[in-house]
């Protein structure tokens, strides 16, 4: 018997097949010990081989899941544009907002009504600023628009019945004038005097003003290179009142001539002063209204 290599003609061992698949050799048993090393080489080689198909086919599943999530992101869109707004909201008009939390309130605020300058004119109680001729009729000149007009004398009494005329000293008598002041204004032979009474309520000036009539006038006022003028000669006359105080005008010619419903510039005299007078009171009970609301 021999224990070498098998003879020639027998099919070699093969390290891939099982022990019951390799070939039998003359006569052999078949669980004759195997070639171990020839094994342990051939397991080798299997493991080298399937730790680089791992390998390969691991990058290939990346490359298809990076693949598959790139194509969902793009079917999602549309048009193969990304877009960062949600397609499956609702509306703005369509979600629902919270109505259970009131809305803060606030308790309303007003400003303080502004003070009514007349009603620091309206009566002596109130109306205390200090008070005179040069006062209520200050400078030396007034200007009224284009024209101006030069002051003359001024006047001032507490006896308001000596310094009035015809029906007139009975009306301020009646109604308790305290103080009547007068000045006299000229402007190319035309002169008026400005007549202010005052009283102690507002009342008392309106009635004076009502009861008065086309002979209540005030006494014209000469002096200070003004010659006397309407004494005997027909002038024109105004009387109104605002507040306690009633004013009056009477304009006329110094030269002593009548005065005719042609004589627009005596009519144009008398109204500028008599408007001066108005807008002169009317300043008083604003600034007494602005000093009272500054305190």
């Amino acid at each position: 018997m021999s224990y070498g290599q098998g003879g020639q003609g027998q099919p070699p061992w093969d390290p891939w097949k099982p022990g019951s698949q390799q070939p039998q050799w003359g006569g052999q048993n078949t669980d004759r010990t195997p070639d171990w090393a020839a094994l342990a080489e051939a397991s080798e080689s299997r493991n080298k081989r399937r730790r680089l198909l791992f390998i390969g086919g691991g990058a290939l599943a990346t490359i298809a899941v990076g693949a598959a999530v790139a194509v969902a992101v793009v079917s999602a869109n549309g048009n193969g544009q990304a877009s960062n707004q949600p397609s499956n909201l609702p509306a703005t008009a369509n979600i629902p907002s919270d109505t259970t939390t009131p809305a803060p309130s606030f308790e309303p605020t007003s400003a303080p009504p502004p003070l009514d300058p007349k009603d620091f004119i309206a009566s002596a109680k109130k109306d205390t600023a200090p008070l005179s001729p040069d006062i209520l009729f200050p400078g030396t000149t007034l200007t009224m628009g284009d024209r101006v007009y030069r002051k003359g004398p001024t006047a001032d009494t507490r006896n308001c019945a000596s310094a009035a005329k015809a029906t007139l000293p009975a009306v301020l008598t009646k109604n308790d004038c305290t103080r009547l002041m007068r000045v006299t204004y000229t402007k190319d032979g035309v002169a008026v005097t400005v007549g202010v009474a005052v009283f102690d309520t507002e009342a008392q000036a309106a009635k004076a003003k009502g009861q008065a009539d086309k002979k209540s006038i005030i006494a014209s006022l000469a002096g200070n290179g003004v010659k006397a003028f309407c004494d005997s000669a027909v002038c024109r006359s105004t009387t109104n009142s605002y507040g306690r105080y009633a004013y009056f005008t009477l304009a006329g010619f110094t030269n002593g001539k009548n005065v005719t419903a042609k004589d627009t510039k005596v009519f144009a005299t008398g109204d500028d002063l008599g408007e001066f007078a108005f807008r002169q009171i009317r300043r008083r009970g604003e600034a007494q209204a602005s000093a009272a609301a500054n305190e």
